[in-house]
């Protein structure tokens, strides 16, 4: 069993949605996730924001608009007329209970109700397109079997055995579609899903099936470098779930970190794929690369903040470094890199709500110089320990740049460094040129 998912451009047009299902009318058995087009979930939430006002003569407008949408979308899609006209019932019987809000009092559980409108219909009209292509498919619900419990993280194990029951209720398909980011709550509710939608869902369901891979198609491929700076920066072909936990943390919109973290858990591979490019590597991220000596990627991340605290000696080093900790425990702000020398600490972190909270009450314990508009810039890949050398490359590669920063992850997969965000064009040039070309031109030979 394979995992798909597509993102809401993928099938926002009667040409995508078609390219999709030449993309999944392959033999293989598989659970396909959609979602709905990003603008249709945003005439959806135009409603719900009519009907919490109370402009019931705005959303009557925008309902109506919205239906026709689909009609045309299905006229244009589907030439059988038996299909078509169960595709259009679907439609109307969908905006019938969207026109029951217009009768009485409307509430937030009520917006997700609507809001899940958008999945449910693109995961329908998907399956009878694909029925007139003569692939048989099956349309589950994610209502079914995807819930969160009491503390809105998922019910796995209410999800694994759901999951395998609805399955079992079709035994010859291999075609199942889906829809991302909605779910129940523990109350029987809509809901949806923690931020990460349909990358989520569709990890959820690997893991929960012990999927063979997970297939997420987007058009944002994982590059070995910035392209705004280097314009013919690389894919990155392979990584582990650790080398991509660093690196999505600089480039979240590529893949969801809780995705990764479900499917790293349930040592599911992802494979990020280009659906316009659908014969091209991409990148495979597994467990299976921990060996790899090779350099990956170089990442950066801006809008950093670095600062070092000098100790006045009013606390012992000890009692110095916990009350850094402690404060910034307290504002709920996270450092994004640490390094300390006896009672010194250098801290970089991208949260700048409550710095001048934060600085203020350490004001008393140490003398403190902070620099603004810094940038993180990491290498990534496999840098045990044993590997002595790549430090020193990179050291030697920005020796005639100034450093804040430099910290060793302790995961061993990538060496961090804080640098003016002024130099990081050069930063990232410089070990473009003395680590990964020299990596990347050895491969390829």
């Amino acid at each position: 069993m394979k995992i798909y998912k597509f993102n809401g451009n993928s099938t926002a047009s009667v040409k995508g949605m078609q390219h999709v299902a030449k993309l999944i009318r392959n033999e293989e058995k598989k659970i396909v996730v959609l979602s709905a087009a990003g603008d249709v979930t945003k005439h959806l939430d135009e409603i719900a924001a009519c009907f919490f006002s109370r402009n019931t003569e705005e959303a009557h407008d925008k309902i109506t608009k919205l239906e026709f949408q689909f009609i045309d979308f299905v006229n244009e899609l589907l030439s059988d007329d038996v299909l078509k006209h169960k595709a259009i019932r679907e439609i109307l019987d969908c905006f019938q209970a969207i026109w029951k809000y217009t009768l009485g009092p409307f509430c937030s559980a009520d917006e997700k109700e609507i809001l899940a409108q958008g999945e449910l219909l693109t995961s329908t009209l998907m399956g009878y397109y694909l029925q007139e292509l003569g692939i048989k498919n099956s349309v589950i619900c994610a209502f079914d079997f995807l819930r969160t419990g009491m503390n809105a993280e998922p019910d796995d194990e209410y999800i694994a055995r759901k999951l395998e029951e609805t399955c079992k209720l079709y035994p010859d398909t291999r075609l199942f579609l889906t829809q991302g980011s909605i779910c129940k709550n523990a109350f029987g509710e809509t809901d949806y899903l923690k931020p990460g939608g349909s990358d989520y869902t569709a990890a959820l369901i690997g893991s929960a099936l012990h999927a063979e891979e997970i297939l997420i198609w987007t058009d944002i491929p994982i590059l070995n470098n910035d392209t705004v700076v280097i314009r013919d920066a690389d894919t990155v072909k392979h990584l582990s779930f650790s080398e991509a936990e660093r690196f999505i943390y600089f480039n979240p919109q590529i893949l969801n970190p809780l995705c990764l973290a479900v499917a790293w858990k349930g040592n599911v591979p992802i494979h990020l794929l280009n659906p316009m490019k659908p014969l091209a590597e991409g990148t495979y991220i597994s467990g299976n690369f921990q060996n790899d000596k090779t350099i990956k990627a170089v990442a950066a991340k801006d809008s950093i903040v670095y600062i070092r605290f000098e100790s006045n000696n009013t606390l012992r080093p000890y009692m110095f470094i916990s009350k850094i900790f402690d404060v910034f425990a307290k504002y709920k702000t996270m450092p994004c890199l640490l390094t300390s020398s006896n009672d010194n600490l250098s801290v970089a972190t991208d949260n700048k709500e409550h710095l001048p909270s934060i600085l203020r009450e350490l004001n008393k314990y140490a003398r403190i110089w902070v620099e603004d508009r810094m940038s993180i810039v990491s290498v990534v890949g496999n840098l045990k320990s044993s590997n002595i050398a790549t430090e020193a490359q990179i050291i030697n590669a920005l020796k005639d740049i100034p450093l804040r920063m430099i910290s060793y992850g302790s995961d061993e997969n990538d060496v961090s460094m804080v640098v003016r965000g002024t130099d990081k064009a050069e930063v990232l040039r410089l070990l473009n040129e003395k680590l990964l070309k020299k990596e990347w031109f050895k491969k390829a030979s």
